[in-house]
This record gives C-alpha cells, structure tokens and sequence, in this order.
C-alpha cells in the first residue's frame, strides 16, 4: 500500500463524501478509517464517518462517533439532531427527545423545531 500523506488523506475524505453521496456508505467508512487513525483530532472526519454510519445502519458505531463529535462540539445542532435520529432508529426515544431539543435550541430549523416536538404553552 502506497505511504498516506495528509494530501492522500484529503483526497480520501473528499471521495468519502462522494461515496456517501452516492449511497456506498460501507464504501465511505473504508475510506475515512485510515484518515481517523491519522488525524483522530479531526472532528469533521469523524462527523462524516459518524453519517456513513448511520447510513449503513450501524447504529452503535454511528452513536459513539456523534458523541465524539458532541464533546469537543457540544454546540454542534446538526450533530446533536443526528444522534437524536440514530437514538431514535434504536428506540430510545426518552434519549433521543433530549438531543432534538438541544439541536432546535442551537439552531431553530423547521426540520430540528419539528422534531424537537416543544409542548405548546
């Protein structure tokens, strides 16, 4: 295998986003694992490995790789609103309700709003 530069490693995440946006999220997860163990500091790696996750159903690796993101990102909405769904699909619902509310709080989207289900007072 050819030696991995920071150069290889962009080029990997950038087609990792092309993977996921093509529907390979298996394929994207490949791709980002040796970019992780290289810059495992790199939170943006990590978010999109976070989405390949949760694309491929795999739940679990999915819900680690978001609260990752969460604690060094405790004000990231979109990432609080991913784990909410992948709480969600594993029917911890209690869970996920929390982190809705969080992502609606941090960024008032429709969709986030919506989800977040406030009770009208």
């Amino acid at each position: 295998m050819p030696k991995r530069t920071p150069e290889t490693h962009v080029i990997d995440y950038r087609a990792a986003e092309q993977l996921l946006a093509a529907r390979d999220p298996r394929g994207a997860v490949k791709l980002l694992d040796p970019v992780i163990a290289a810059h495992p500091e790199n939170t943006a790696a990590r978010l999109l490995r976070a989405r390949a996750f949760f694309a491929a159903a795999q739940l679990r690796p999915a819900e680690l790789e978001f609260q990752i993101v969460l604690e060094r990102e405790p004000d990231n909405a979109f990432a609080h609103f991913a784990l909410a769904r992948t709480l969600e699909r594993s029917n911890r619902a209690d869970e996920a309700k929390r982190h809705f509310r969080l992502a609606a709080a941090l960024d008032p989207r429709p969709d986030y709003l919506a989800a977040a289900r406030f009770d009208p007072s």
